[in-house]
């Protein structure tokens, strides 16, 4: 794909190739193993007219979130985030019995039960099959579909309009933005807010965090380019939070332009992100050749494990563990088994790479020498749990910024 979905451009210039990979979060159950698996190009693109970085091949989106794997709920860290996020919203905007709060992705509806507890009236928007039966017994009424103009429109039929909409980890995942943003303008009332949370380019090219990077994720937002996006739509952001949540986020505020006055803090990141050199290519293909080097260093460092006998596991199965294993060439014969306290993925093997995925408690059984912590977003919550497995002598390797043994 040569054309920008945030404006349309064709001046897209590919920097990054992470290869021909699987679907991340597609874990293959056992009767599952040996059937084609489709493999997809996962190449990451710069916009030159409005600094949007992209992937260049998009999936469509069904392919990937008909059947979803990911729970919020099993981190205590996301809980209390999402818990968090959704005081702040309602104390922000003087929500009550009264308001409509809509998050799309509601996910097993964490966030929106807390909203529930609050007071106000909520409803979920989710297109994953498997995950409304978990959000509906947290009291989360959910709508099945993807969100956009026509589900908009349904939504506005049936409950009204919204004074809030949330996104938290969605916004990078529509490849549709024009839809995305009619739907908000149809959705919401006048004055009402769209706040979405994603990963922040910023911090991804700090914690050069590559395996961020896979095809549920078609967009890697700077500030610039989300500013841009918005405007061409008639809204614009309001102000930006810069989030330690999973290693870097951003949570923006969308309002119709007018409706809102922004904060000095879009001036200021705006700045920052010209001075960091976030609006031309250069640092991007920088950003580039750390990636390699990440990969040549656990190369070297896993040849050396397998010359001394040791015995490596992975810690963690999310889907941006599957874009590392894949880019590194990581299979069973670099990592026995992958420990996940996810009970949709233990007894499954990772797509692509065939690893077993099995429960946490296997550390403790087993006392491996060194454990590949690929949800090392979590990390400080995750050595914290396996402090018994550290107490034994176990070591954690850390892949990114750079290569680290704690």
């Amino acid at each position: 794909m040569t054309t920008c979905i945030a404006c349309g451009s064709t001046r897209v210039e590919p920097f990054l190739d992470l290869h021909e990979t699987t679907l991340a979060n597609k874990f293959l159950a056992p009767d599952e193993i040996g059937a084609p698996e489709p493999r997809h190009p996962l190449v990451v693109g710069f916009c030159h007219d409005c600094s949007h970085v992209q992937l260049t091949h998009l999936v469509p989106p069904p392919e990937m979130f008909d059947d979803y794997l990911y729970i919020s709920s099993l981190s205590k860290t996301l809980v209390d985030h999402l818990h968090g996020l959704a005081a702040t919203v309602i104390e922000r905007f003087r929500l009550g019995a009264g308001d409509l709060f809509i998050d799309v992705g509601c996910n097993d509806g964490t966030l929106l039960s807390e909203a529930r507890r609050r007071g106000v009236r909520i409803l979920g928007i989710d297109p994953a099959r498997n995950l409304a039966p978990l959000a509906k017994k947290n009291g989360v009424d959910t709508l099945v579909a993807f969100f956009g103009a026509e589900t908009a429109r349904a939504v506005v039929a049936r409950e009204g309009q919204a004074s809030v909409v949330t996104a938290t980890n969605v916004f990078p995942h529509i490849p549709a933005l024009d839809d995305l943003v009619t739907g908000l303008d149809v959705v919401l009332k006048p004055g009402g807010v769209f706040v979405a949370e994603a990963h922040y380019l910023g911090d991804l090219l700090d914690a050069c965090a590559f395996d961020t990077v896979y095809h549920e994720h078609c967009s890697y937002w700077s500030l610039h380019a989300a500013q841009r996006m918005f405007q061409r739509h008639g809204f614009e952001v309001v102000d930006v939070e810069r989030l330690p949540i999973h290693h870097g986020q951003l949570r923006l505020f969308a309002q119709r332009r007018g409706e809102g006055r922004p904060s000095p803090a879009v001036a200021t990141l705006l700045a920052d992100e010209a001075r960091r050199g976030m609006t031309g290519i250069e640092c991007y293909k920088a950003f580039a050749r750390r990636v390699e080097a990440i990969r040549a260093e656990l190369n070297a460092a896993f040849a050396g494990f397998k010359a001394a006998g040791k015995t490596v596991v992975g810690y963690g199965a999310p889907a941006k563990g599957n874009t590392l294993l894949s880019y590194i060439g990581f299979g069973p014969g670099q990592l026995a088994y992958i420990a996940d306290k996810s009970p949709l993925k233990q007894g499954r093997v990772t797509p692509g790479t065939h690893i077993p995925v099995v429960g946490p408690e296997r550390l403790l059984a087993d006392q491996p020498d060194y454990v590949l912590l690929l949800a090392w977003n979590f990390a400080d919550e995750i050595m914290a749990e396996q402090a018994e497995y550290r107490a034994r002598g176990g070591k954690f390797i850390l892949p990114v910024p750079e290569v680290r043994i704690v």
